[in-house]
């Protein structure tokens, strides 16, 4: 964070300073205690569950300079009436002050994470750059990534999520992109948003923020998205795989460790790319990512480069391990909605070559009224590509299993967690390939856990822990 008297943060968000004499705050901003650097702020939220209020000794301990909260605690303190507020009133103070720094913002129904995590490592090669933690892309996490900015940050990449119309324009307020990058419009949260068309508008919201001297980045193999460019006055360039597209990923091939090698051309120039993540749709990411760096000035070779040196940096989004014996599983266990599974599946399947692919399927939240469908063209699909087996997990992935069998599928249907791990210790063989994927909230990254410990017939899901640390960073927040 820019270094920040105490008493012209609280000037800034209207609220009162407490023991704020001679105190700066020179890291930071966080809302969980435990993550709390020597001179940062510690945000006190007032959870469902837990008040991080409660927590400010714990802060101050860990050298907290000061706590942002709703209510005075013993120490230096501003306190306000909206957290939620009064952070994005900081975070628009931090971004006025960021002389020379290119703000990425990213918007999408899928794929936010990976391409933020490709474009951040192409832009750290040539400059400090901060982005997103995990997934701290909404009213709360997008301040925090702002905050996080210091002077010499030359890029900034903000993930930005919806879950309302209005939400990406509030978002855009505070960050202020330069360049603004729409992946795609799907059906992830359709049963918040009403409609597909609405998640559009609010998709859109991005590209109508942009300066006119800005960037807007579009999916040429998307018509809902490359549409947009009727929605802004910054300049317009396109990705993806078709020939249209100004940025494009060619030539798709996937390798034996189903790692997809390609071609990347635009204004006349190709360069060839092996990227280290999973599946035929990193391929359209890496454009989007190619895109972006291109309009921030970097040079087709160097983005090429750096991707090609790019690794998964967020857990639980199609991670692989290989377990000692041989057995792959992937664990996109983070979300899931009808697309991401769609690209997950053909991940896989094209992975298998000769082995035995065990899809492990669980819910997919928020579809609203199109859920039990997309269910079962979930199931669909894993018959056509030609599943091994089906494993749904969960009555909510009911449709998944009586649609994979109408399509001729071996499925099973399993009550819970344990029930899978107990069936799955009984089939799998040391050289299948496992894609463990369902919605957040399933918990099934605890499974991907559990298939990765050695093997115990007693053993329970509960029993396993994931030891990827990545996987937490946006979790254990002391009030969410």
């Amino acid at each position: 964070m820019i270094t920040t008297a105490l008493t012209r943060i609280a000037e800034v968000v209207g609220g009162v300073a407490y023991d704020a004499e001679g105190v700066e705050v020179t890291a930071p901003a966080t809302l969980d205690s435990r993550l709390v650097e020597p001179g940062g702020l510690f945000v006190a939220v007032r959870g469902e569950h837990v008040d991080g209020h409660d927590f400010a000794p714990a802060a101050y301990a860990a050298d907290a300079a000061a706590v942002l909260g709703e209510r005075r605690v013993e120490g230096p303190c501003v306190v306000v009436d909206d957290i939620e507020a009064a952070l994005a009133r900081l975070a628009r103070e931090v971004r006025d002050r960021l002389e020379g720094c290119v703000v990425v913002g990213i918007t999408g129904s899928q794929g936010k994470t990976s391409v933020k995590d490709l474009l951040a490592q192409v832009l750290a090669a040539q400059g400090p750059t901060v982005a997103t933690a995990g997934n701290y892309n909404n009213e709360l996490g997008v301040p925090l990534t702002v905050l996080r900015a210091t002077p010499g940050t030359r890029y900034l990449v903000v993930e930005m999520g919806a879950r309302a119309v209005g939400n990406i324009a509030a978002l855009c307020a505070i960050a202020r992109p330069d360049i603004g990058v729409v992946l795609n419009v799907g059906t992830a949260h359709v049963g918040e948003f009403g409609s597909v068309e609405a998640i559009a508008v609010t998709k859109g919201e991005l590209v109508e923020s942009l300066p006119t001297q800005g960037v807007a980045v579009l999916n040429a193999d998307d018509a809902v998205v490359a549409a947009m460019r009727t929605r802004t006055a910054a300049t317009v360039r396109t990705f993806g795989t078709s020939a249209e597209a100004d940025v494009q990923a060619d030539d798709v091939r996937i390798d034996d460790d189903g790692e997809p090698r390609f071609v990347l051309r635009a204004d006349g120039l190709a360069a060839p790319v092996h990227l280290h993540l999973l599946g035929a749709h990193q391929a359209s990411n890496a454009a989007a990512a190619t895109a972006a760096a291109l309009a921030a000035g970097l040079p087709l070779e160097t983005v090429a480069l750096a991707l090609s040196e790019a690794t998964t940096r967020s857990g639980w989004r199609m991670e692989r391990t290989v377990r000692d014996d041989g057995l792959v599983v992937v664990n996109d266990a983070y979300n899931a909605n009808p697309e991401s599974v769609d690209a997950a599946l053909r991940a896989v399947v094209a992975m298998g070559r000769g082995r035995r692919v065990v899809a492990v399927l669980g819910e997919m939240l928020e579809l609203g009224g199109a859920a039990h469908d997309a269910h079962a063209s979930v199931g669909s699909l894993a018959a056509d590509l030609g599943v091994t087996q089906v494993v749904a997990v969960g009555d909510g992935a009911r449709a998944v299993h009586e649609s994979a069998t109408a399509a001729g599928a071996a499925s099973v249907l399993v009550d819970d967690l344990d029930g899978a791990l107990a069936w799955l210790r009984g089939y799998l063989r040391a050289d299948d390939i496992v894609l463990v994927k369902a919605s957040r909230a399933s918990g099934l990254e605890q499974l991907a856990a559990a298939l990765l410990a050695d093997p115990d017939p007693q053993e329970r899901v509960a029993d396993a822990e994931s030891t990827s640390g990545a996987a937490r960073d946006d979790e254990g927040n002391d009030a969410r």
